[in-house]
């Protein structure tokens, strides 16, 4: 049985490895055209989602326009159609076993549902019980707790029953609004030394691994 009902998993750079290949690499070629001769390096970009989450980087940072936010998606969009990310070792065997002790898996993320799915299906994993992806209305988009708070009152959980996997601050500060458990994938490629002090400060739960994942999930007594 596992230790937590209800898994819910960040997608990128979570469970596949996708900013390097196609967010960073998009995001460049979107400011090209829009924002041409600002220069941003790997970690720069890692360093922004991590503090302000995507969409905070665009508007925030980069003051984007509606029109520009658009070409942004659309760039983006034409990228990732012809990438896609492999999952991390291990995601997808805590994917089936969270199912198959009873449990659900959610994914809750700043990309798209259908490429989420596309991601799952181009590697054979079982799909999520539900997806909060990218959404128009911000309030229901992380670190908003509206995903976590629909899934315990749809599900008639409690807020013991869930844990919220990330490598990103929005992540963090959804779950503490929301009120449950918080673990850091610290497996993740985009692990720079000042991501991984502020989580080992504010995490619940560091993960060197999936593997520790794993038997936070399905070892007894290991919560």
């Amino acid at each position: 049985m596992t230790n937590f009902k209800c898994l819910v998993l960040d997608h990128d750079d979570t469970s596949v490895k996708s900013t390097p290949e196609i967010h960073y690499p998009s995001f460049v070629n979107t400011l090209k055209v829009i924002r041409p001769g600002v220069k941003i390096d790997l970690d720069e970009f890692i360093q922004y989602n991590f503090s302000n989450g995507f969409f905070d980087t665009c508007k925030v940072i980069y003051h984007m326009t509606d029109e520009e936010m658009e070409f942004e998606k659309t760039t983006w969009n034409d990228f990732v159609l012809h990438h896609v990310p492999e999952f991390y070792d291990g995601v997808p065997e805590i994917i089936k076993k969270q199912k198959s002790e009873g449990g659900i898996e959610c994914v809750v993320s700043h990309s798209f549902d259908n490429i989420i799915l596309r991601d799952y299906d181009a590697w054979n994993v079982l799909h999520p019980d539900v997806i909060y992806g990218w959404n128009s209305d911000q309030s229901k988009v992380k670190p908003s707790p509206f995903p976590i708070l629909d899934i315990i009152e749809k599900n008639g959980f409690k807020k013991e029953d869930i844990i919220v996997v990330d490598d990103l601050k929005p992540g963090l500060d959804m779950a503490r609004a929301a009120g449950v458990k918080f673990g850091y994938s610290g497996w993740s490629s985009l692990r720079l030394p000042e991501i991984e002090k502020y989580m080992r400060d504010n995490a619940d739960y560091f993960f060197e691994t999936p593997d520790d994942l794993y038997n936070l999930l399905f070892t007894n007594n290991n919560r």
